[in-house]
């Protein structure tokens, strides 16, 4: 950059002072950027979490999510882009040993090749978290004996396409995945949005371990809200009543639930003490035996921290 900006004789004092002012920018971020890692490699480790149990593993109430990993915002294309380009592979290692050194205990993630790559260098650092795998045998999911190389604790299926096969009227494709993980030696799991799936599943006695149960109905069809509300939104639902919704069929069922998108992706973190409330709220009304799964973004404050506070404080069991 300097020898760009000092080729020439045009160059007058102005440009030599905004150009050096640029250097000094960019090399004063970067040393912050390496101060606060040092920093937290150097942070002693927090007490652990409230735990349950799934199945024989101790697993912690809260549990670290994968979306803005993946860049999967449920807001807009810019802030998707922003998370995939932030969550690099060695920042997305550094995430997942800070996760731990904050008491979390387990990552739910999504089987990409960006995801194994920061799974290798953050265990070559000593990370121990448990994994959940989200899967859903698509065409580009990899296949079950590839995630269980990664010796996953539990694997689920996912919640999304959940929902479009009970649509379809395929729900027994789900079932079969339950068989299918339970052959691989390891908890399965079942995610869906949609309440009303999660009873049926309970009605019929499903082998599933437990479920992974969304706070919002986000996959609820068009024609169903055209019907019901004479109108639809732009984008994705989400509605102020479906969290009543969804944790009134949580409390009904014996299975443990991980309940997740208790911050409305984002739509209820415009304030610390809203983000509190949605904690405070999602603990009072989970079983005992439940615990959340919550995507962090660490870019602009330490949210794994901050959210670790809350569940210690509204989470204890």
């Amino acid at each position: 950059m300097y020898k760009e900006c000092c080729q020439g004789l045009a160059l007058d004092r102005r440009d030599f002072l905004r150009c050096c002012g640029g250097m000094a920018f960019l090399a004063t971020s970067a040393m912050e950027a390496s101060g606060a890692t040092a920093h937290r490699a150097r942070e002693p480790a927090k007490e652990p979490l409230p735990t349950i149990a799934l199945g024989e593993h101790r697993v912690t109430r809260l549990i670290a999510g994968y979306n803005p990993i993946g860049g999967h915002s449920h807001s807009t294309l810019n802030l998707a882009r922003h998370m995939r380009e932030y969550f690099t592979v060695e920042r997305t290692a550094e995430f997942l040993l800070h996760c731990e050194r904050q008491g979390i205990n387990t990552w739910q993630y999504d089987h990409t090749e960006k995801v194994q790559k920061a799974l290798r260098l953050a265990r070559e650092k000593g990370c121990g978290l448990q994994l959940i795998c989200l899967h859903a045998e698509r065409p580009h999911d990899a296949p079950l004996k590839e995630v269980m190389k990664f010796q996953p604790i539990a694997i689920v299926h996912h919640g999304g396409v959940t929902d479009a096969l009970f649509r379809a009227g395929k729900a027994q494709q789900v079932r079969d995945f339950v068989k299918k993980v339970h052959d691989c030696g390891v908890l399965a799991g079942v995610s869906a949005h949609n309440p009303e799936n999660i009873k049926r599943m309970v009605d019929e006695g499903w082998e599933n371990d437990f479920f992974m149960t969304c706070f919002y109905y986000v996959t609820r069809p068009r024609e169903e809200m055209r019907r019901e509300l004479g109108k639809v939104p732009v984008g994705e639902p989400f509605f102020e009543s479906d969290p009543e919704d969804m944790t009134q069929v949580i409390r009904s069922i014996d299975k443990p639930c991980l309940a997740f998108k208790i911050l409305a992706a984002g739509r209820r973190c415009w304030s610390r003490s809203s983000v509190e409330k949605a904690f405070q709220y999602a603990f009072s009304r989970l079983k005992k035996t439940d615990a959340v799964i919550v995507g962090m973004f660490p870019r602009y404050t330490d949210e794994v921290s901050e959210n670790a506070a809350y569940t210690r404080k509204y989470g204890g069991v």
